[in-house]
């Protein structure tokens, strides 16, 4: 008889394997799920514990029993641990201790005028050839919708009139065309073709040099001279592409009509400018939003600014504008909050009868209407979902005062 022999394993000790092996996967899922919601960064007011209101469980690292040692730095950019109960480490981010901002808080509509840097290509159209036929001169070249034309041959094209200068001055010869796509500085060849029915030579394509709209001014930063407001970038409404800005404006408007939004098809503030004369200058076009100088002072309610960290998932208000230039609250829920998104920081949900019986929810010209919740400025409204009208995206107002300071210290 062999006595060497292995014994059958007994099943409770393959299920007690196998429910330690589940178990140790959950855990390790959990752990990277936790670290890629917690924030890289967060910002603290000098003596202001570091605590992140959405993860209660979450403390520094060797925090628990002891002093939170963030709580008594000056003001400066230092680094902690975050950790379970203060005790298994988790992520190490920055801690920035800075004094708290204050604003204006407006909410109300403003106008846009912007002129981009070069041409952009909105679309094309084929011409007539003499034999009978049609071409395309800059589909030809490869030049795509959302391309940015800044030169054709010795002419800087600036504006629609400078491409059609240089499509004259170049004839029927070749000419070469500098084009951004992507962020990229490309060069291309194109023939322009002459068009019997215009008179003139012409490239086949159609290009725009300026964009305007109504949106909704977010805040003024009235020590420094900045105002703040869309919380997203200004982009073309037929290439989707943001506008690189050559220089812009913003004048006063005010709200003449709505239509409202329904699932599938987004609802419009309508707005008209008052008069020519602008308040403020275009600095910034960015991903979080526009940025400039103010020529004017602005109406609004002066307000502290939360750090990201201290949102939560609960009762708000919306100041925004639906007819004439006063903007008033409406009650809305931020129903989650999330630092892991660049600019979809939280989901809203409209609950204010009067907003619903009045546009539906969120609409276009909403973008850049401030959050509020617990008295501070927490967020601005940037997108609408297109299936959900009463729902949209916000922004966080810690965000877009970072941009804020990168333009102000320029």
């Amino acid at each position: 008889m062999n006595k060497n022999r292995r014994r059958p394993t007994r099943p409770w000790r393959r299920a007690l394997g196998l429910c330690a092996a589940y178990t140790a996967t959950t855990a390790l899922a959990a752990l990277g799920w936790l670290y890629s919601s917690l924030p890289e960064k967060v910002c603290l007011e000098p003596g202001q514990p570091l605590q992140l209101a959405r993860f209660e469980y979450i403390e520094p690292l060797g925090a628990w029993g002891s002093q939170n040692v963030a709580s008594t730095r000056a003001v400066g950019t230092y680094q902690a641990t975050l950790s379970l109960g203060g005790i298994l480490p988790i992520k190490t981010i920055r801690a920035v201790v800075t004094p708290r901002m204050t604003v204006t808080v407006c909410g109300t509509p403003f106008g846009v005028k912007m002129f981009s840097e070069g041409a952009l290509i909105v679309g094309f159209s084929d011409l007539s050839t003499s034999s009978g036929g049609t071409a395309n001169p800059a589909k030809e070249a490869g030049l795509h919708m959302g391309d940015r034309v800044i030169c054709i041959g010795d002419t800087q094209t600036d504006n629609n009139d400078a491409v059609k200068a240089a499509l004259e001055a170049a004839g029927g010869h070749p000419v070469t065309v500098v084009y951004v796509r992507d962020g990229r500085q490309l060069e291309t060849t194109l023939t322009p073709l002459w068009d019997e029915n215009a008179g003139e030579w012409r490239a086949g394509m159609w290009v725009r040099d300026s964009s305007a709209g109504v949106g909704t001014l977010t805040f003024v930063d009235a020590e420094n001279g900045i105002f703040a407001g869309l919380g997203h970038s200004i982009s073309d409404g037929d290439t989707g592409q943001s506008i690189a800005l050559r220089s812009g404006e913003i004048v006063p408007c005010e709200i003449i009509g709505c239509t409202q939004g329904a699932a599938g098809s987004p609802g419009e503030l309508k707005g008209k400018f008052i008069g020519s004369h602008a308040v403020g200058s275009i600095e910034i076009n960015g991903e979080n939003g526009v940025y400039g100088s103010t020529r004017t002072s602005f109406a609004g309610q002066v307000m502290e600014v939360a750090f990201a960290q201290e949102v939560v998932e609960g009762p708000a208000q919306i100041l925004t504008t639906t007819r004439g230039q006063t903007a008033r609250l409406y009650d809305v829920e931020i129903e989650k909050v999330t630092d892991a998104e660049q600019v979809r920081n939280m989901v809203i949900h409209v609950t204010d009868p009067a907003l619903l019986a009045e546009t539906g929810g969120i609409v276009q010209g909403m973008s850049g209407a401030p959050i509020i919740q617990n008295g501070k400025l927490v967020g601005a409204v940037t997108h609408v979902l297109v299936n959900d009208p009463t729902r949209g995206y916000g922004i966080f107002a810690e965000s877009m005062l970072e941009n804020e300071s990168q333009f102000s210290s320029e």
